[in-house]
């Protein structure tokens, strides 16, 4: 192993006493931080708010201290359609919190079962690890909200408000995760010792008992039948009765969830296009609906997105959200920071290379409810966000296509609008399955 000389140190030190803008650098940076120094003004005045394609907004929903996003958007873009169809009032929501409660049950029996399977595995062997470092979170995947909505249905706001754990899911997540690697030490244990099946299913019986038992106290007992009413957009009352959250599903939200499915842009060369993946150990509903995306060339998965929008529907998708991020005024944009020109140090990657070497991957969910096409080609795109409208064009934020290309990972698309041959790959060809740790597996 090499160490640093001070001859090397001089070299390094040359660097910074050649340059006569270093000073001035450095009381920027130090001062204002990175970002602010290189921060482009003009850029950000250039991405304005202003869409060829805009679909009705509604105000926009606050996640707070929760990593709910992937619920937010897909729940966001359900919301879009029941308005649309029923008159309902501006403020309306979905309830986050109902789904938040069936995930957390479901993601506790989905990791006591891989748990199982590992059981012979040593606790450092990779699967292990992976397993135990985050026994279950609150992100979560398009095709796992499909499983709990198949499964339990959706309720209004109204029906399951939030709850201070909902919104605010950290201490929630370091007890129960604790109680999950606690249950997995029994577990594991009852493996060993060539225990008789009916004895681990006692155990797993009682432990979801106990878990069910947290998840009612902490954010409340989910319903199982409940009232909704509401005055439309022509001020007409309405009035349901003692429906269920599936039913109210089925009958306000109506959609086939089926014919919405997961498509990925991942241009590593592990992943070859026109093909489909699932990803080992991902999931939440036992015996639900799994993890499957469909991965396309760039153009082709942009090309899908305008379509969906043209055709008046939202597209629900997945990006990176920590690069090239101005939170506050709401813009994402490949040139909105000029750190290279900042520290004559060029940062740039491409898509593929940040995905294998560890540097993106998908972190957040939103939803895009426009974009601007200028000679059919988009320019920029119009995403809602879940971080309240505090942020950008009161809660709307202005995404450059350039960003896109680099930062979205995902999309949710309908399937009628890809060409038949991918619908057949999609349908028919036999996944290849990613390793639990691969980046298209990560959680918004």
């Amino acid at each position: 192993m090499s160490e640093i000389t001070q001859e090397e140190l001089a070299f390094y030190k040359e660097a910074v006493s050649v340059s006569p803008k270093s000073a001035a650098i450095r009381n920027a940076v130090t001062t204002n931080g990175i970002l602010q120094a290189a921060r482009d003004n003009e850029r950000a005045g250039a991405l304005t708010p202003v869409f060829s394609v805009d679909l009705e907004s509604s105000p926009v929903a606050n996640q707070l201290q929760s990593g709910r996003c992937w619920m937010f958007a897909a729940l966001n873009t359900m919301r879009h359609d029941m308005k649309a169809v029923y008159g309902l009032p501006g403020d309306f929501e979905l309830s986050q919190s109902y789904t938040f409660f069936w995930d957390k049950l479901e993601k506790a029996n989905y990791f006591y079962e891989n748990i199982l399977a590992t059981a012979d595995k040593p606790t450092d062997d990779r699967e292990v690890v992976f397993l135990l470092q985050m026994p279950q979170q609150d992100g979560g995947q398009w095709d796992m909200l499909v499983a709990l909505i198949e499964k339990y249905g959706v309720v209004p706001q109204s029906a399951y408000p939030e709850s201070q754990a909902s919104s605010h899911s950290a201490e929630f997540n370091r007890l129960y995760n604790g109680k999950l690697r606690k249950d997995a030490i029994t577990l594991r244990k009852l493996v060993a010792a060539n225990a008789a099946q009916a004895e681990i299913d006692e155990k797993l019986a009682q432990f979801g008992r106990e878990n069910y038992h947290m998840l009612s106290l902490t954010f409340g007992e989910p319903p199982v039948a409940f009232d909704f009413s509401y005055r439309d957009k022509d001020n007409n009352f309405h009035r349901e009765q003692a429906i269920s959250p599936l039913d109210f599903f089925e009958k306000y939200v109506g959609w086939e969830l089926s014919d919405y499915i997961s498509i990925i842009n991942a241009p590593t060369a592990d992943k070859p296009f026109n093909q489909t993946y699932n990803v080992k150990m991902l999931g939440n509903v036992s015996g639900g609906r799994e993890v499957k995306h469909l991965n396309l060339d760039l153009a082709t998965f942009k090309d899908l997105a305008v379509k969906q929008l043209l055709a008046g529907e939202n597209v629900w998708f997945g990006v990176d959200m920590g690069p090239k991020l101005d939170r506050k005024a709401g813009l994402m944009d490949t040139k909105l920071f000029n750190e290279d020109d900042l520290f004559d140090v060029d940062f740039s990657m491409t898509k593929a290379e940040r995905l294998e070497y560890g540097d993106s991957l998908m972190t957040h969910a939103m939803v895009l409810t426009g974009v601007d096409l200028v000679d059919g080609k988009p320019t920029k795109w119009k995403v809602e966000n879940s971080w309240g409208d505090k942020n950008g064009n009161k809660g709307y934020f202005t995404m450059s296509d350039e960003w896109f290309d680099e930062f979205t990972y995902q999309i949710v698309i309908k399937k009628e609008f890809l060409p038949e041959e991918l619908r057949d790959i999609y349908e028919t060809a036999t996944p290849s399955m990613l390793a639990p740790w691969d980046p298209m597996g990560a959680l918004a």
